[in-house]
């Protein structure tokens, strides 16, 4: 079983009620005998409360500093929030109690706190883990929650799977079967961290395919780099026309067609 394996596991019914997908348990509410609970109705039959959510002030909150989502797009804030007003809450966060603090620190749903605030709501439904959570754990949390909520930006992925390389001291090939990612999408994420500022500031703005830097990231130099990067928005190139920009490059051609070859004499001769 692996680290994220166990990780869930131990979690069990919190990241569901989390989530917002808990399935009703087996055993028998508090209090209700089994004679009561063959007798009370369809809707009640198996149904239990979850002991850990509650309801929490906003201003009671905090974000996490190490949530790896470093930017909130503010429109889709807005749409969130606009939601929250006319519907409600339809789903719980998941928060921790922070001694030092004094306050409940987000381990998932920093989305939903961001658009409640926006909304004005004075409190919010959380689920709240009880005990320590190791700082590997929580970002694994995180990095569960984005992917199931909206993906982060690439960088700031990139920069959410190092951490955790670092964290648990794994491999590429270990963190893709922990994550059940596939491995060569890890490759490629983590190579986006080779690349200098200005090409990972196209990328982040959506000017740049992830695919496309990866490709960019094979050449051998920065300079390279960013001066490809710079004609691939210039001449608006494909995928495919960058990655032969770079095999042309590596190869010493400098990524431009060769001239075609002059006829030989003796071509010449036979065409006279």
């Amino acid at each position: 079983m692996g680290k994220l394996d166990e990780l869930r596991k131990g979690f069990g019914a919190n990241i569901s009620d989390s989530f917002g997908t808990g399935a009703a348990g087996s055993s028998l509410p508090p209090g209700m005998s089994l004679d009561q609970a063959q007798r009370a109705s369809a809707k009640d039959q198996g149904v239990t409360r979850s002991k850990h959510s509650v309801e929490i002030p906003t201003d009671r909150i905090v974000a996490d500093p190490d949530q790896p989502r470093e930017e909130f797009d503010e429109e889709s804030l807005e749409r969130l929030a606009e939601s929250l007003r006319s519907k409600g809450q339809l789903q719980p966060i998941r928060v921790r109690w922070d001694e030092g603090r004094g306050a409940y620190v987000i381990v998932m749903g920093e989305r939903r706190w961001r658009a409640a605030v926006k909304a004005g709501l004075a409190t919010l439904s959380c689920v709240v883990h009880q005990g320590p959570v190791d700082p590997g754990e929580l970002l694994a949390l995180q990095l569960i929650e984005n992917a199931v909520r909206e993906d982060l930006k690439p960088i700031e992925q990139a920069r959410a799977y190092r951490k955790l390389q670092e964290l648990y001291g794994w491999s590429g090939n270990r963190l893709a079967k922990e994550l059940a990612v596939p491995q060569p999408a890890i490759v490629q994420a983590l190579k986006l961290l080779e690349l200098p500022e200005p090409v990972q500031a196209k990328v982040e703005a959506g000017d740049l395919a992830p695919r496309t830097a990866y490709e960019i990231s094979k050449l051998d130099n920065d300079a390279d780099r960013i001066a490809l990067a710079e004609r691939v928005a210039a001449e608006k190139m494909t995928g495919g026309q960058v990655a032969d920009v770079v095999k042309a490059k590596k190869s010493g051609r400098g990524g431009r067609r060769a001239p075609p070859a002059a006829p030989s004499s003796n071509w010449r001769a036979a065409a006279r």
